[in-house]
């Protein structure tokens, strides 16, 4: 599976951030459901089909643990953050996104509404 790096080119991170990219539908389907963890240097980032509000929800049914959900628009710019709750029905972004990305909840401080970030593809 493809992996990108992600940069805050905003607020630099002090740590390397890696995320597998998920853009089939049988991948944004399962997320992160049923996974044990989630390591703090990597996340899982979906690609949805359209730019808006409802497709970018999420659910945490089936998880073990929190997250921190990061919204990005199609020109990878932070529309909302939030801490994910475990067995939560829903959470929508505050603004159309493209991109979820799904991370360790200790991520979450690293990004901000309005942050640009750029994706670079990792070597296998």
């Amino acid at each position: 599976m493809k992996r990108v790096q992600l940069i805050n080119e905003t607020h630099p991170l002090s740590e390397p951030f890696e995320a597998r990219y998920c853009n089939t539908f049988l991948c944004r389907l399962r997320g992160l459901m049923f996974t044990p963890s989630i390591d703090p240097q990597e996340g899982l980032l979906m690609v949805q089909t359209s730019q808006d509000r409802i497709n970018a929800a999420i659910h945490m049914f089936f998880m073990n643990y929190d997250l921190a959900v990061i919204w990005l628009d199609r020109s990878l710019k932070v529309v909302d953050v939030q801490t994910a709750r475990r067995w939560r029905p829903a959470y929508t972004p505050a603004h159309p996104a493209l991109y979820v990305l799904e991370a360790h909840p200790d991520r979450a401080a690293d990004f901000h509404t309005g942050d640009q970030v750029i994706l670079k593809t990792c070597a296998n």
